[in-house]
């Protein structure tokens, strides 16, 4: 293995053209590369099929970006952020790429994962790997999946909140934006809500996203409550601090602890917002550039030029949620004079129909709504959906292709989302309008629901009342990653929508009735989810400046809406892994809370074992069918998983190498 610093890139030997990027941009750029390592090979020398050994470069980009032209001159804050000698706003991220030793074995796609509050998770997805955020051993490369399909990885910071430290050899990624100030040079001093969830007892000391524009704690205010709705309990002025350099509070007296099951939430003078919006401009000329030029301002070589036909990106929650607004706001156009798509395909998994709290004055985009969590930030808004629709509750015409419509720039989408994101989210809204309506499908898009899946696996009930859903989507992303791979360039388009619909009875109310969940025995059914709320965050949040904290709930007028489920309690529609067709449980993506008991348990569900035989389950009063009832012998159980698995393939919802890992798994599962 080979680890130099290099600061010009020489590919395969051969000095790239130092000229700057022929295909200039009109408005937004890449300006500088720097790659300061190379480690060759990684993966501690692996071989991935016909593709072979891959190698890691990390260093970072510098970019800029014009304030006067859109989509960047939306960007909040960009007019009052630093301007260089062109009149233009810098930024700068650390990267990171893996790519094959011989460009020519691989596929020529770059895919780039968008990271999750810094970190690497498309491993984990589409690898089966445990989570890195500098992937380097063989263990950290899983099942090898991305290396053996020959993609080019690439990983670059947008986040500039998230409190994650950028590492010498690549990740975790964060953004580095600039600071905006008043016109006259003085500090921008706003208002700004801190929420802390105690899962458990805690020493009193939260770090703050901004620094405090006062340590005086009386004018700010600290509150608690334990559920969401309930009125919040101020805590005195007297009982918590600023640490020094205002950036954490503690409780008084010293080593007073925060009460577990509590939500408590500091609304503080802060200062210094950071252009957290530049995230968009960063991965979208990241992309362009890599896509593209064959240099830098300084002549430093583009280490991918000429080897990358197309460009994909891929995500896992937060992320997506990112690339939602990143196509909604436009910044899909690559800000090239040409005016091309700086993705050509979007895989996402388990963004929902949210947005995300990062285009704003004092952004915090590491937050996300739960039943119980973050319902206060400025998430959730219209528009939810990708086709174009008018908001039945602000009178608002908008839909997340509408701009990149405009313009022949939009990518083809592969939306997948779990049965958590209805519960949690209000993930309906979606693939509905804001009147509860279905929506018809659209060319360009694909939506998919993950039938009876959490938004994030879990195993024994950790802060839940039940044990928590271990399913994951894995396999079936892998598929249909391959699937958006030949729609983008052979014109092959992936299955039909799958999706719980109004109109047949399987997006239903969330009532126990309406649903159809069964009647468990110790299973507390409260249909505690998300509200579908409307928030007054005060009258310039449409320039992502939000004055009114708390904001005011002006009431919950979206309508909410649920998978129904069958006499398992297993979600009828959309895709259904083996584990759901041929069922030993009952698997759920909502679970409830211990303390506090009726709030829901964020983004687990429930996984619910089926009784062994009659006997026992009838012992139990539990209305499910027992294993035994089930399935005659163990053969008989391998051969069902085994024809749910062959049909799930011939949809294009696996491979044949997840096939046979579901066969091989099941034959050594003892059931019934």
């Amino acid at each position: 293995m080979i680890s130099i610093n290099v600061h010009r890139w020489r590919g395969a030997g051969v000095l790239l053209a130092t000229m700057c990027w022929l295909a200039a941009p009109a408005y937004a750029r890449i300006t500088g590369i720097e790659i300061t390592t190379v480690q060759s090979p990684t993966f501690d020398g692996a071989s991935f099929g016909n593709v072979g050994r891959y190698e890691k470069l990390t260093g970072r980009i510098h970019g800029e970006v014009d304030p006067s032209q859109p989509p960047d001159s939306g960007i909040t804050d960009i007019t009052l952020a630093p301007k260089n000698a062109r009149g233009m706003v810098e930024y700068s991220a650390n990267i990171m790429i893996i790519r094959p030793v011989d460009p020519a074995k691989g596929n020529h796609r770059l895919l780039m994962g968008i990271n999750n509050r810094g970190g690497i998770l498309a491993f984990g997805l589409l690898n089966d790997a445990k989570r890195s955020s500098d992937p380097t051993s063989a263990a950290d490369a899983g099942n090898g999946f991305m290396m053996r399909e020959g993609y080019t990885l690439v990983f670059s910071g947008w986040d500039p909140v998230s409190s994650v430290t950028p590492g010498a050899s690549g990740g975790p990624f964060l953004l580095d934006a600039p600071v905006a100030r008043n016109p006259d040079g003085s500090d921008i001093v706003g208002p700004s809500l801190e929420e802390f969830v105690i899962d458990s007892p805690d020493i009193g000391k939260r770090a703050l996203s901004y620094p405090a524009a006062s340590l005086d704690t009386t004018k700010a205010t600290l509150t608690r409550r334990a559920q969401v709705m309930d009125k919040p309990i101020p805590v005195a002025s007297d009982k918590w601090r600023y640490e020094p350099g205002g950036m954490a509070i503690s409780l008084l007296p010293e080593g007073t602890k925060f009460t577990a099951g509590m939500l408590y939430e500091l609304i503080y003078p802060a200062k210094d917002p950071k252009v957290a919006g530049l995230g968009y401009a960063s991965v979208r000329d990241f992309a362009s550039f890599l896509h593209h030029a064959s240099a830098d301002d300084q002549g430093h070589a583009n280490p991918l030029a000429g080897q990358i036909h197309e460009v994909y990106s891929t995500c896992v929650s937060q992320p997506c949620r990112f690339m939602r607004e990143f196509v909604g706001l436009g910044f899909n156009d690559d800000a090239t004079a040409e005016h091309g798509r700086a993705f050509d395909g979007v895989l996402d998994w388990i963004g929902g129909g949210s947005g995300l709290y990062l285009n704003y004055r004092f952004a915090q985009p590491f937050r996300t709504h739960r039943e119980h969590i973050a319902r206060w930030y400025p998430e959730f808004k219209f528009p939810f959906a990708y086709q174009t629709t008018t908001d039945t509750v602000t009178g608002k015409t908008d839909g997340l292709l509408a701009r990149c419509t405009a313009t022949g720039t939009c990518p083809k989408i592969i939306d997948v989302n779990s049965d958590n994101e209805y519960w949690s989210k209000d993930g309906a809204l979606l693939h509905t309008d804001t009147a509860g309506n279905d929506l018809p499908d659209i060319p360009g898009v694909r939506e998919y629901l993950m039938a009876s899946l959490p938004h994030g696996p879990g195993a024994g009930p950790g802060i839940c009342q039940q044990a928590r859903n271990p399913l994951v989507a894995n396999p079936v992303m892998r598929a249909l990653l391959v699937d958006l791979d030949k729609w983008v360039t052979s014109g092959v388009a992936p299955a039909p929508n799958r999706l719980p619909r109004r109109a047949d009875g399987t997006l239903t109310d969330p009532s126990q009735q309406d649903t159809g969940f069964p009647k468990i025995p110790g299973v507390t059914y409260n249909a505690r989810l998300h509200t579908g709320d409307l928030l007054d965050f005060g009258p310039d949040e449409a320039r992502g400046i939000t004055t009114q904290w708390p904001p005011i709930l002006l009431g919950s007028p979206y309508p909410v809406a649920v998978p129904k489920a069958d006499a398992d309690g297993n979600t009828i529609a959309g895709i259904r892994l083996p584990d759901i067709t041929v069922p030993i449980a009952t698997y759920t993506g909502w679970n409830l809370r211990r303390n506090p008991p009726r709030e829901g348990c964020d983004h687990y569900g429930m996984y619910l074992p089926f009784a062994a035989t009659k006997a026992e389950r009838m012992a139990n009063g539990d209305p499910r069918l027992s294993l035994a009832e089930r399935y005659p012998d163990h053969a008989h159980y391998v051969a069902e998983v085994t024809a749910a698995a062959n049909l799930l393939r011939d949809q294009g919802f696996l491979l044949q190498e997840d096939v046979d890992r579901y066969v091989e798994a099941v034959r050594a599962r003892h059931v019934p």
